[in-house]
């Protein structure tokens, strides 16, 4: 409302709605100050149990290879698992230019809320403006240093935290995973519409356990279903779309803290591209 407003409405040609209407809200979070951070880069879904943080980790591996200084912003509060992947534990510390985050062994810088509670396994019981708050903090109060790049793994759908990632933190793109399920039409559908109405570039569609590979023939086996990433892409003009297989050495590797052990050539394509 304008500083000059006497609260008598009937000194005034407009009413508090309409000055309201007129005023532009600014929700950017503040970068901590002794930070510089490139790129940022969301990695999204409508819906939960697609492998989305497994994706952020290893889109982080592959800038990692590439000589790029990398970060990730876990803002999936409520399951946070970014610490497990990377075999990080333990807690944080506190130096005078902020919240120090966690390191793996390659260099990866990460910041997850297992790392700031006592005990990993308690469930976080905030609403939304609390867990909102905290991925804010994570951007301001974290020292993250130099990155050329830091990779948000989102929490599913489009509620209150990934509108304020969106609305908070500079994102420059969005990563959509997805599986290959009938219903997935409609989720990737919501992710993107989000992104577009945020105006945010989606630069790739991953779809995850898209097959299964047989070890005894190579043949690929569809166990959800056809595969829909090229159709999606297309209809969503999603400029980049990689498919996953169901790998049980992955999810051995990732229970073991040995991420950056993974090698996903078609997600290190993708991550190049993302990154021009």
């Amino acid at each position: 409302m304008s500083e000059e407003c006497t609260h008598d409405c009937s000194t005034c040609g407009k009413s508090c709605n309409d000055r309201k209407q007129g005023e532009k809200f600014n929700f950017a979070a503040k970068p901590n100050k002794a930070s510089k951070i490139g790129k940022v880069i969301a990695v999204a879904s409508g819906k939960g149990g697609v492998g989305k943080s497994f994706v952020t980790t290893m889109l982080a591996v592959s800038a990692m290879r590439k000589g790029l200084k990398t970060g990730i912003l876990d803002a999936d509060i409520t399951g946070p698992s970014i610490a497990r992947a990377f075999g990080i534990e333990g807690g944080t510390y506190q130096s005078e230019d902020g919240i120090e985050p966690r390191t793996s062994n390659g260099g990866i810088r990460a910041i997850s809320l297992n790392m700031l509670v006592e005990d990993p396994s308690d469930p976080v019981i905030w609403r939304g403006p609390v867990i909102a708050g905290a991925v804010k903090q994570f951007w301001s109060d974290v020292h993250w240093g130099e990155l050329d790049v830091m990779f948000v793994d989102m929490p599913p759908g489009t509620g209150d935290v990934p509108l304020t990632v969106f609305q908070s933190l500079p994102v420059d793109g969005v990563v959509i995973v997805s599986s290959p399920q009938e219903l997935v039409e409609t989720i990737v559908s919501k992710s993107v519409k989000m992104a577009n109405m945020m105006k945010m570039p989606v630069l790739g569609l991953v779809e995850n356990m898209s097959y299964l590979k047989c070890p005894d023939c190579g043949k690929e086996i569809e166990l959800f279903g056809e595969s829909k990433a090229q159709r999606l892409a297309e209809k969503f003009s999603i400029p980049s779309f990689v498919r996953l297989p169901i790998d049980p050495s992955f999810a051995k590797s990732i229970d073991a803290g040995a991420a950056e052990f993974i090698e996903i050539p078609e997600l290190e394509g993708l991550a190049a591209s993302c990154l021009k």
